[in-house]
Order: structure tokens, then sequence, then C-alpha cells
């Protein structure tokens, strides 16, 4: 299905002290994801990215830098593939709160070595090539756009 309407929305890329990666289990799908998801009226994506932060996984982002932004029609919502996402996504260094691994909207969160994450055959390849890309950013610099 081609998708039939674009949707703004953001996600982050979380660190923890030890280089480790958190990921959510998606409570809709069971996939393991970034925290994510659409913009809602009246926020920047900025905002929507730490309100998506905050409700899946009970932290506070306090400071983050965007790093890619993704538009191809490949990138589609996880459970709607009508829509096509223009995706701003984040790299988040510093936060605090402490971690809720089940929320409203997930059933799990942990954090996850670079390498760990690999073999996990249930993480969504989107979020995988996001994770790539940020980790080559943070040695480049370079702005990713796709």
């Amino acid at each position: 299905m081609a998708p039939s309407y674009i949707q703004p929305a953001a996600r982050a890329v979380i660190f923890d002290g030890q280089g480790r990666i958190l990921l959510i289990r998606r409570g809709d799908n069971k996939q393991w994801a970034l925290p994510a998801g659409g913009m809602e009226p009246g926020e920047s994506v900025t905002d929507c990215m730490a309100r998506e932060v905050w409700e899946e996984t009970g932290l506070t982002v306090e400071s983050s830098t965007a790093f890619a932004i993704y538009s191809e029609p490949r990138f589609t919502a996880p459970t709607r593939p009508e829509a096509q996402l223009l995706t701003v996504a984040y790299r988040v260094d510093e936060w605090s709160g402490e971690l809720q691994t089940t929320t409203n909207e997930t059933d799990d969160a942990r954090w996850f070595t670079p390498d760990e994450l690999r073999s996990l055959s249930d993480l969504m390849p989107m979020y995988l090539e996001t994770i790539d890309d940020c980790l080559a950013m943070r040695g480049s610099g370079d702005f990713v756009i796709k």
C-alpha cells in the first residue's frame, strides 16, 4: 500500500552513562523500538520528542540534539502503512527521572549495548537504521537526511 498522507513525527536515541541505548517494546505490535511518535497540534517537533520519551519511558529530556530527518516514502508508521513519516531524530544524552519499564504505550523498556541490539529479531529495521545513523553522526558530525 502506498502512503496516502504525511505524519510529522519525532524519535529519540537515548544513551545512558555506559553508552547503552534505551529501547521500548511497543504495546501494540510487541516489537522493540525507539521512543517515538507523531506530533500533536500546538507542539514543536522537539516538544513532541520530549513528550513521547516521557509517555513511553517516564524520563524527562534535559538536553538533546537533532541529528537526522527521515522523509523517504519507505518510512511509514509502524501500525499505519498509509502514513508516510516525516521524522526528526534526536540524540538524548542528558535526561532525568526513573525509567518506567511499562506504561500505557509500552510493555517493556531496557538498555542495550549496540552489539546486543543487533541480535534482536523484533527490532524494527527503521529504528536500527536510526541508531546506526546516530552512532555514525557522533563520529562524523554530519547531519543525516534521508
